[in-house]
């Protein structure tokens, strides 16, 4: 596709986005009251005391539920770039600015030839899918610096690499955004300034307090959480008098029993077979267009999120997010699997926060909710493994690819 494109988006964009975000903040500001747990407590309780504990110059070293790397602490302490708003209400509007720059990206990449307006309605209408909590946490964040490296990255793979060397700094995912960069010069230059970025602030952030790698330990010892894949098989054994049973430990509502711990070392293996497969197709890909970084870091982030020993609501914004830019590009492969993570968000609002007490019960609903949720993400990562292999692999049918610029400089896709 050549010349100038328009993203023929209009108004609408912005009144619905507008529209729906009203509404979250309605909710965290607690104008409107949704059923379940208080989600704003990880704000103004977890958040507010470890912003406090930064401000003293360490991370919280005692605290087994900071489980984040290093750069985390800057979104713990950006609401003090407000200091006239209350620490909660100041991380709220911090977040909805993020979200705001977040769809002026994909309408702006719209105009460009090969992008078009979906991108941006994704973002619209996905992120309201998950309820007030994704305004209650940090993820939406990050998920911003993800949906910019894949913008940038389609003509500056240095930035792409910056970027996702950044956001794996904030909370570890986006270093899977580099999986997918066309071999060759493009590789070098995106991985090698990830490296230098990388190795760069981190480095920064061990000198500037103590204990910035002390999550390290923290993930490690963490086991299966009530709404992840493997906790199905403990929601099901309940049903015939498992012992086991629900606790809160390392900041999440985790199974504590009998065979608890070979599930969780299962969830482990089955990543290390996801990764296996991410490096198989790495090797084997020898077709990679424009959108093949955005679908490369989609199907990564998918494989992941399920094998994860833990499924947080808010994970699901990461796959949102990249949704999202996958489908900017008219040439996209991910439309269904795109559109099953939608679906997946709307049904994760249903099962937390306002079905949480039937998931943690183990009853007839919350155990449906979590086998729809988690199933339409399991067949979201198997479509999309599946299309990103037939599309990139030779020997596979091969989707239109259309033509990549590095550093400015129009380049032909390899074929």
């Amino acid at each position: 596709m050549t010349g100038r494109a328009s993203t023929g988006a209009g108004p609408w964009p912005y009144a619905v986005w507008a529209l729906t975000r009203a509404w979250l903040l309605a909710c965290v500001f607690k104008v409107v009251t949704v059923p379940g747990p208080d989600v704003t407590v990880d704000v103004s309780v977890i958040y507010r005391g470890w912003y406090e504990t930064l401000l003293t110059g360490t991370y919280p070293l005692d605290d087994v539920t900071w489980q984040y790397p290093p750069g985390a602490a800057l979104a713990v302490l950006s609401p003090a770039l407000l200091p006239f708003l209350e620490y909660a209400a100041a991380f709220f509007v911090l977040v909805l600015l993020c979200d705001a720059l977040t769809l002026g990206l994909l309408l702006y990449a719209g105009r460009r030839p090969g992008i078009r307006a979906a991108g941006a309605w994704v973002w619209v209408v996905g992120v309201p899918l998950l309820g007030p909590t994704v305004y209650a946490r940090y993820d939406l964040m990050v998920t911003a610096v993800a949906v910019a490296a894949l913008l940038a990255g389609v003509r500056r793979p240095r930035a792409l690499g910056a970027l996702a060397a950044f956001g794996a700094l904030l909370k570890g995912w986006p270093a899977l955004l580099l999986v997918g960069v066309r071999k060759g010069r493009p590789t070098r230059m995106a991985w090698g300034s990830a490296a230098l970025a990388g190795a760069g602030l981190a480095v920064s952030f061990a000198l500037w307090m103590p204990g910035a790698f002390a999550f390290l330990a923290f993930q490690r010892d963490r086991g299966t959480e009530v709404e992840s894949l493997g906790a199905l098989v403990f929601h099901v054994a309940r049903q015939f008098g498992w012992e086991g049973r629900v606790e809160l430990r390392y900041g999440s509502l985790e199974f504590v029993g009998p065979q608890v711990e070979l599930v969780s070392t299962l969830a482990l293996g089955l990543g290390v077979l996801a990764l296996g497969w991410l490096v198989l197709w790495r090797l084997r890909a020898g077709s990679f267009a424009a959108h093949t970084p955005a679908e490369a870091a989609f199907t990564a982030v998918l494989l992941f999120t399920v094998t994860s020993r833990v499924i947080s609501p808010q994970y699901v914004v990461w796959l949102v997010g990249l949704a999202a830019v996958c489908l900017a590009f008219r040439a996209a492969a991910m439309t269904l699997p795109a559109v099953l993570a939608l679906v997946a968000a709307g049904v994760t609002v249903l099962e937390f926060p306002i079905g949480f007490g039937h998931v943690v019960a183990s009853d007839a609903w919350g155990v449906t909710l979590l086998l729809v949720r988690n199933g339409l993400l399991v067949a979201a990562s198997l479509i999309a493994a599946r299309r990103l292999w037939r599309s990139t692999v030779p020997g596979g049918p091969r989707a239109d690819a259309a033509p990549l610029a590095v550093d400015g400089q129009p380049s032909r896709v390899a074929r």
